[in-house]
């Protein structure tokens, strides 16, 4: 019995000595964010929401009367959704296809001082294709447009948390 608790509690044990923790809540270097970005962009819909379910201080602001009260703005330069062929069959028809999301944004303070300079970043997957089950496929392509939109707002997130005034 005495093994065995032992045994249970070893794991728990090396993860705290190496310094392991889970993440918390995100801090920032500011108290409240301006969101400038294209209309209808879905990245920072999701932005927002992300950042206004985080449970911090932050206070996002969408309001453009409000944006003399901000302490930061982040701006949504560019998002673009590419696609290309990357492997074909004998006869020349698409048999897989590469999803790129790309990004560009910056993070400044009302007075202009950078605190992201703008900065790109890219999101790709790999997706089978068969023209047969084309519907399909479609369907597959939007599940990776919205699974790597997702993966760029927590990256975003966690840079703007690591933001330094």
């Amino acid at each position: 019995m005495r093994k065995r608790s032992l045994l249970l509690a070893a794991p728990a044990l090396l993860l705290a000595g190496c310094g392991f923790r889970l993440r918390g809540v995100p801090q920032f270097a500011f108290h409240s964010l301006y969101l400038v970005a294209p209309a209808g962009s879905l990245l920072a819909l999701e932005l927002r929401r992300t950042l206004q379910a985080a449970g911090g201080s932050l206070v996002v602001i969408t309001d453009p009367a409000m944006l003399p009260k901000a302490e930061a703005v982040f701006e949504l330069l560019s998002e673009q959704q590419e696609r290309s062929v990357v492997g074909l069959n004998a006869s020349g028809q698409a048999r897989e296809l590469e999803l790129r999301l790309r990004i560009r944004f910056r993070l400044h303070r009302q007075d202009g001082t950078e605190l992201i300079v703008p900065t790109e970043i890219l999101q790709q997957r790999e997706l089978s294709y068969n023209e047969t089950i084309a519907l399909a496929k479609e369907a597959e392509e939007a599940l990776l447009y919205r699974d790597m939109r997702t993966d760029l707002v927590q990256q975003l997130v966690r840079r703007l948390a690591a933001a330094k005034a």
